[in-house]
């Protein structure tokens, strides 16, 4: 699989849409009903399938992310040539703790403890499995606001 399969929780989340999955697939409630019951690998087959086209579809939306840590905060962009990353540490002996909020006013007025950085690659794998993983590592769908603000003091 390209992606994973879809938990049992996030499947009851994507209810509606399974369902109009199924009825694409011209697979009515009693037809799906008895494939769980005498095919439970068709059934896992079919799961698979619409997991698959939900991780696409969603990978394919996502433009920035964030991962944070007590010092340290990266912010991701992902245009469809690579990646942007711009990420902020501060010193161990800096009382900021990134996964407390941010405050970035805090932040700035201890300036001997401050890195602010920034990285460019391009995919290895195709995009929507580069920002997959990175989600899965712990990354957050971001509004791209940090990253905005990140770039600005980074060119400064």
């Amino acid at each position: 699989m390209k992606y994973r399969r879809l938990t049992n929780e996030e499947l009851q989340k994507l209810e509606k849409k399974f369902i109009q999955f199924l009825v694409a697939n011209t697979i009515t409630a009693a037809d799906w009903e008895l494939i769980k019951k005498k095919d439970a690998n068709q059934a896992l087959k079919l799961v698979d399938i619409f997991s698959e086209q939900m991780f696409e579809a969603t990978m394919k939306k996502v433009e920035f992310l964030k991962f944070k840590e007590a010092k340290d905060i990266k912010v991701f962009r992902c245009t469809e040539q690579n990646m942007t990353l711009m990420g902020l540490t501060v010193s161990e002996n800096t009382p900021v703790d990134f996964t407390q909020g941010i405050d970035l006013q805090e932040v700035m007025k201890h300036t001997e403890g401050i890195s602010i950085y920034k990285q460019e690659k391009k995919y290895k794998l195709n995009r929507e499995q580069e920002v997959f993983k990175l989600i899965e590592s712990g990354c957050q769908i971001s509004d791209g606001h940090l990253f905005d603000i990140l770039e600005k003091l980074y060119s400064s």
